[in-house]
Parts: C-alpha cells; structure tokens; sequence
C-alpha cells in the first residue's frame, strides 16, 4: 500500500492524497453515517487525474470507492481499508445552454447548486430530494436517485442526457451527448446510471433542464379510505393536464411525527385521518393554474374522496408543507430504527402495510412503524422500529419488509440503490438471468473488481 501511495503522490499534485486523521476526518457521512476507515483519501480535480489513480489502483489491484456526497444510506461508500476517491473539488458548472436546454456539469457539483445555477437562467433541474444540500450529481447518477418530482419529470435517468465516466483500467469514456434523440448505436450512459460506482466512476455529465415554471400551487388533503388515494392521484393527473409534480403520501404516524413537539412543525389539518396526502402542481399561468387546482380540489372533495383540504395562500405556507414532508429527522424520535426504501403496485399498498403491520406487531407487539413517500410512482418509505438494533432483529425484520415484496412483484429498492446493506436480497428483485448478466458485465468493465468491491454485486 505505501509503494502504492507514494507512486500516487508522485503522479498527483500536492495535496490530492490525504492520509491517517486527515483521511478519516472526511470518512463520514452529513448525518454522521461512518464510512469506515480507508486507507487514504484522494481529491482529484480533473477527469485526467482520476484516470491516472484508476490506471494505478488497476496495476495494482487496489480496491477504490468513488465519494460524492456521501448521503446514501445503504452502506454503497463504505470504504474500510479501500482508498475513497472523492469528487468534492470536481465541482464545476461547465455551461448552461439556454437554447438547447442544457447544463454540462463535473460529478462533484452539489444539487443544490446545480438547481440554483439552472433557476437564475429562467430554466429548472427538476431532481428534488431531501439531501438536495449536500448530495452531489455523479451520486445522484450512480444512484439514479429519484426524489419528489419522479410523476412529472422521471428518475435521474431520464434527466442525463450524456456523461464521462473513467473505466477501472484508466480509460476515459467520453459521451458528452447534448441531443434528446440520438440512436446512433448503444447508450453507453445507461451501463453507468444506477451503477453506484461499480461499473466505472462518473466525472461529467450533461443534464436536461426544462423551463422554470411560473407557478406553484400546494395543499394538504386529509384521505379516510385507502382506495381514495388513487383515485385522487388520477383525478388530479386528469384534471391538472400533465402539471401534477408531486403527490407525497403520509401515514397517520407520521404525520403526527412532523407536527408534534419536539418538531418544529403544526398540523395544516387536524389529526385522526389515515392518510394525508401533499399535492404540488407547477405551470405557467399563477391565476389560471390556481384556479384549476382549486377547481380540481372542489371536485374530489365533492366526490367524497377527500376528506378535509387546505391549499397554501403563500410562498411561506408552501415551504412550511413541504418542511413536513421533509423533516424526517423525527424519525429519529422512535430510535433505534431500521430504514427501508421500496416499491410496488400502488393496488397491492394496503394489504402490503396491513401484513407488514400484523407481523411486526406478533413478534414485537410494542413495534413502530412509520409509512411516507412517493405514492404516485410506487415509492414508500417504511421505517421500522422494534426497540433492537441487533443483526438477528435486522434480519428477522428486513425478511418481513422484504418478503411481502417479493411475492407481489415488488422492488428492495426503489431509489437508494443496493449498496452493500440490501446485497443479500437482490435475488428477491432480480432472476437468476439478470444478476448473471449483471456479473458478466461486472467482470468486463472491472475484471481486477477493483471498483467499489461487494457493492450490488458480492466480489469473486
């Protein structure tokens, strides 16, 4: 390792390798998360230096974990013993091309920044989620992370149009595509979104931005039956004419989560419903759309589908909505916990959450368990609590979450990626067929499996 590292530190300028206290300052996450204890700790800050480092780990055979903004939560930066790469100083907006629509970006710039780069243009990045502060865009591409606005805009897939990526062996692939249509042969870019970092590490990419919407219409629907909740969202689709951007669904638990002391936010509605739901729409007309969105609101609570409403007469009663949906730091108040972030039809939800309830409930009759997310596109976020934080009740509990998935054609993971924390279960997701095809392309791209070893895929 140290022959290693001093060829690095000859290859790379002055404080690229941090080593010992420095290097394990960095191997956290935001929130705390450790990250293990890496040999060292490499910042590049240029495509060219990451392909020197990668042209060396391979020679050597050194496993290496590429960082973004470490934010994950399946365990996919772990980097114990392996040199971390991180991309935090590979963080520069290229340019923004108003006529195409377009925004070329290094891996390491932030999403927060890149939203705000895109809104000052008249234009809007559409990816929104609760670590906007801190992730990075290569993180979100290695992830195809998804977040708030997946019913309107898609996953992170489909808002990259082109990217680099350097392979293990140094080679530097570079598809810098600007074009919506191009057939010319295969999309390259689609081997390395969602790859998290295995498959070759991301360092530029060219996003699709869209026009900045002039108006932002929110409120807050309290549901009493489970069966409303999809007729509603389909209602709103129709009635909105494609300007639905969100339908965020909470459980009763957490809603009384957010809105009670210590948090710091209060019930837009009354307790005592099942179901609340946070509707966005975003168009071009602030009087019209309002309007229809009112008008649509009417409708359904005529319908009956819709129990009780309020709809946000402010920027700051917008935010203060959105602040609960966010605040999921309260989750923290039924620690220890277990965090689950899946998918599945939205006509298989109810008697998903019933089942998972009863079973957790005979083995832990004092259990918790919080229900929120991204309804519309089959995204739920299910946090477990039993009072144990042991591997034998995360196992007996990933099994309960896990196993109803699997027999109603569900995925382990909808958005935060498989990492080295849903591994065991990906057969639960996946046939034999495709995890073959996914080893065969593994042992291509990284025959040395130097590339964030035993993450998605387990190594050998």
């Amino acid at each position: 390792m140290q022959d290693l590292l001093g060829r690095l530190k000859a290859a790379l300028p002055a404080g690229t390798v941090l080593e010992g206290a420095d290097a394990q300052a960095k191997a956290r996450s935001p929130i705390g998360r450790a990250l293990g204890a890496p040999a060292a700790v490499l910042l590049p800050a240029s495509s060219d230096q990451v392909s020197a480092i990668l042209r060396l780990c391979h020679g050597a055979r050194q496993p290496i974990v590429a960082w973004g903004g470490r934010t994950g939560l399946v365990d996919g930066a772990m980097a114990d013993g392996a040199l971390a790469l991180s991309l935090e100083r590979m963080n520069r907006i290229e340019a923004i091309d108003r006529l195409g629509a377009t925004m070329t970006v290094e891996a390491g710039c932030v999403l927060q920044t890149a939203c705000e780069a895109a809104e000052a243009e008249g234009l809007l990045f559409p990816l929104d989620l609760g670590a906007r502060g801190s992730a990075t865009i290569g993180g979100n591409i290695a992830t195809n992370a998804g977040g708030n606005r997946v019913i309107r805009y898609g996953m992170m897939r489909d808002l990259v149009l082109g990217l680099e990526a350097v392979l293990a062996d140094g080679t530097i692939v570079s598809s810098l595509n600007r074009l919506i249509k191009n057939n010319a042969g295969y999309d390259l870019k689609q081997l390395f979104i969602g790859s998290e970092g295995t498959l070759g590490i991301i360092t530029r990419a060219v996003l699709r931005l869209r026009p900045r919407p002039v108006s932002q219409n929110t409120a807050f629907a309290a549901i009493d039956r489970f069966e409303q909740l999809p007729r509603l969202l389909r209602h709103m689709e129709r009635a909105l004419g494609g300007a639905l951007s969100a339908f965020e669904v909470m459980w009763a638990d957490f809603y009384a989560l957010v809105t009670t002391p210590p948090a710091r936010g209060r019930p837009p509605l009354p307790h005592g419903h099942p179901y609340y739901v946070l509707v966005e729409a975003m168009g071009g007309d602030q009087e019209e759309d309002a309007a229809r969105f009112e008008w649509a609101l009417a409708v359904a609570l005529e319908a009956g589908d819709v129990a009780d409403v309020v709809i946000a007469k402010s920027q700051a009663e917008c935010q203060s909505m959105w602040a609960l949906r966010d605040d999921v730091i309260q989750l923290a108040r039924n620690f220890p916990i277990f965090v689950f972030d899946v998918s599945l039809g939205i006509a298989d939800m109810e008697s998903y959450v019933a089942e998972l309830r009863q079973a957790l409930t005979a083995r832990w009759p004092a259990s918790t368990l919080v229900i929120f997310g991204h309804l519309g596109d089959g995204n739920l976020h299910v946090i477990v609590g039993v009072g144990d934080a042991g591997a034998e009740a995360r196992h007996a509990v990933e099994a309960m979450v896990y196993g109803g998935l699997r027999e109603r054609g569900g995925s382990i993971s909808a958005e935060h990626g498989i990492g080295l924390e849903k591994r065991p279960y990906l057969a639960w997701s996946r046939s034999p067929e495709e995890i073959a095809l996914m080893h065969r392309l593994k042992a291509m791209l990284d025959p040395h499996g130097i590339l964030n070893p035993g993450k998605v895929l387990a190594a050998g």
